[in-house]
Parts: structure tokens; sequence; C-alpha cells
């Protein structure tokens, strides 16, 4: 057989092919008037979307009911924790829910959430922290050191108002 005429029947099979797929993608259209019991869907319109990593806190619901704690969004890298599971935690002291702890790892880390009156944090053994709290209409950020208990909140505040907790960010 000839190179020649191989790529013509390729080019032949191809072009009945290609037929084929439009006589069926468009089977069941009419022009005009005419009504047809479905119609043609183009199959990129059908297919799943994209995943995107929207970094929402996993279980967030069941951990607002049960320990009235909002935790919105993060990298995965500062986790809630039992208190009593280990040592070197990052404790949060609130009034509202006496110590929460986070178990920080990886380098650096970030995580949003929400707890009302707290008033000191102690860092994590390993990573220091940047915190951020809102108290009435404004935003306040304080530094935690590694191991260190850092008075923060109301016990920072001169007028002892209540500060939300609502950032956290760790690093090496």
């Amino acid at each position: 057989m000839k190179p020649r005429s191989a790529l013509m029947r390729i080019l032949g099979a191809a072009t009945a092919a290609g037929a084929l797929a439009w006589a069926v993608m468009a089977g069941g259209q009419t022009s005009g008037t005419g009504s047809t019991g479905g119609h043609a869907e183009a199959v990129a319109d059908a297919a799943p979307g994209y995943a995107v990593e929207k970094y929402n806190y996993p279980y967030a619901e069941k951990i607002l009911a049960e320990k009235n704690i909002v935790l919105k969004r993060g990298d995965g890298r500062i986790t809630l924790a039992d208190c009593a599971s280990e040592t070197g935690l990052l404790e949060v002291w609130a009034r509202s829910n006496d110590k929460v702890c986070f178990k920080v790892t990886g380098n650096s880390g970030w995580l949003t959430l929400e707890i009302p009156s707290v008033y000191g944090i102690k860092g994590s053994a390993d990573q220091s922290a940047q915190v951020d709290m809102t108290v009435d209409a404004e935003e306040v950020s304080f530094d935690v050191a590694k191991g260190a208990y850092t008075a923060v909140g109301e016990s920072a505040d001169p007028g002892g108002r209540e500060h939300m907790l609502v950032e956290i960010r760790t690093s090496k």
C-alpha cells in the first residue's frame, strides 16, 4: 500500500467519524416550528466543574454546637485540639470558653475564627503567633512569643473592653 493511499483512507475514516458525531449531536433537533422530544447538549456542559479548595474548617457546625467556637477557614496547620492531649499547644484563654487549645504544625499557619471574651494566649512550644482581635469597631493585633503567656484583649486593654479573637497566624 502506498503512503498516499493510506493517508487518503485515514482522512476518509476521520471525515466519516466526524459526520457521524455531528449527526448524533444534531439528532433530535429540528429547524423551523417542528418539535422533538429532546435537545443536544455539549459534552463540556455536562462535565463536572473543577475542584476549588475554599479552606473551610471541617466539622465547623458540630464544633460550634458542642464548644461554642466559630472556626471559619484555615490552611490546616492550626487545628483544634484537646488541651489534655499533649503539651506545647497554643492556648487561648477566654471568659466564654475557659481554655481552648490548638495544635500548630508546619513552618507557618493561619486560622480565622471567632472566640469572644479572650484575655490571654500562651504560644505553642515551637512557633510564635500574631493574633487579630476586634473590639467595638476597631481591629487590634498582638504578638505572642512561643511558649510564653501573653496578655491580650481585655487584659491588655486600658478600658477592659471585651475582645473577640478573629485570626491566628503562626510562624517559626
